[in-house]
C-alpha cells in the first residue's frame, strides 16, 4: 500500500515538472518569436529609411516594370525567335561559366574535405585552420570576389568563374566533409594493414562510399552556379546576365529583347533543374526517370 502510495506521488511530481517544462519551452518560445518579430520591423524600418524612395511611397509602382516588359513583348512576339537565337551564344556563355566553376570547385572542394575530415585528416592540427578558410569562402559572396577580379583582371567570363568556383570550393569542402564523416572507417583500416598510404586510404576506402553524395551535392551546386554567373553579368563578368542588364538599362525599346533573356534563363534553369533531379535520385536512391519527372 505505501508503494502505490509513492509511485502515485512520484507521478504526480513527474507531470509537475513535465508541464513546468513545457510552460517554460512555450515562453521561450513566444520571447523568441516577439524578439524575432521586432529585429524584422526595426530592419525593415531602417532599410526603408536609408533607401533613396520611401518604400511606401513607390509601393504602387512594383508592377509598372512588368507590364511594359510583358506589353511590350507581345506586341513585338514575332520578333521574339530571333532574340531567342541572337542571345543563345551568351546563354552558352553562361553556362560555361558553370560548369567550368562547379568542375574546378568540386575537385579542390573534394581534396579539402578529407583534409578536415576529423579521423581521415593525414594532419589533425590542420582542420581548424582549413576549416576556418571554407567557412570564409563560404561567406565571401561571389559578386564581391568577382567585383575585385574584375578590378584586377578586367571584365569577362574568367573573374566570374574563378569568384563562383572559389565559393564553391567552400561550400562543397563543407558538405562533403560532413558526407565523409558518415563513411564506414573498416575499409581504409584494411588497407592501412596492407601498407596503403593515405591517398590510396582516401581514393580505395573513403571515395567509392560517398561518391553518389559527391554527385548529388556538385549537381545540386551546378544549378546555384548557373543562377550566379547569370548575376555575376550585371558587374561586367560576361555571359547573358551582362545582355540582360544592357537592355533593362536601355528602357522602353528593349523589354521585348529583356523578355526573350528572362525566357532563355527560366527555360535553362527549369531544364537543368530536372535532369539534375533525375541524376540525383538515380545515384542517392536509383529512383527511375520517369517517378522522378511525375
Amino acid at each position: 500500500m505505501a508503494d502505490k502510495v509513492t509511485g502515485d506521488g512520484n507521478s504526480a511530481e513527474l507531470g509537475k515538472a513535465y508541464l513546468a517544462q513545457v510552460k517554460a519551452k512555450r515562453l521561450m518560445n513566444f520571447i523568441m518569436l516577439v524578439l524575432f518579430l521586432a529585429l524584422l520591423g526595426a530592419g525593415f524600418a531602417t532599410a526603408d529609411s536609408r533607401n533613396a524612395g520611401g518604400f511606401w511611397d513607390g509601393l504602387g509602382n512594383v508592377f509598372d516594370f512588368p507590364a511594359a516588359l510583358i506589353s511590350e513583348a507581345i506586341e513585338r512576339a514575332h520578333l521574339m525567335p530571333g532574340y531567342l537565337i541572337k542571345y543563345f551564344p551568351s546563354l552558352i556563355e553562361t553556362i560555361n561559366i558553370a560548369a567550368a566553376s562547379t568542375l574546378l570547385g568540386a575537385m579542390i572542394g573534394l581534396v579539402m574535405s578529407l583534409l578536415v575530415t576529423r579521423g581521415l585528416a593525414p594532419v589533425p592540427w590542420l582542420v581548424g585552420p582549413l576549416r576556418r578558410v571554407l567557412d570564409i569562402l563560404r561567406a565571401l559572396p561571389e559578386i564581391v570576389i568577382a567585383l575585385v577580379l574584375i578590378f584586377m583582371l578586367g571584365g569577362g567570363p574568367v573573374p566570374a568563374m574563378i569568384a563562383i568556383a572559389l565559393h564553391t570550393i567552400g561550400a562543397l569542402g563543407k558538405l562533403f566533409s560532413e558526407v565523409n564523416e558518415n563513411a564506414s572507417l573498416k575499409p581504409v583500416e584494411g588497407l592501412a594493414s596492407v601498407g596503403a598510404n593515405w591517398t590510396q586510404r582516401m581514393w580505395l576506402g573513403v571515395v567509392p562510399q560517398v561518391a553518389p553524395n559527391y554527385l548529388s551535392y556538385a549537381l545540386l551546386r551546378f544549378e546555384i552556379n548557373i543562377r550566379a554567373s547569370a548575376i555575376l553579368g550585371f558587374v561586367g563578368a560576361g555571359g547573358i546576365g551582362y545582355d540582360l542588364r544592357n537592355t533593362m538599362s536601355w528602357g522602353v525599346g528593349k523589354y521585348d529583347e529583356a523578355a526573350a533573356i528572362f525566357i532563355l534563363l527560366f527555360l535553362t534553369i527549369v531544364i537543368v533543374d530536372q535532369l539534375s533531379s533525375m541524376m540525383r535520385n538515380r545515384l542517392t536512391h536509383g529512383i527511375p526517370s520517369a517517378e522522378v519527372m511525375l
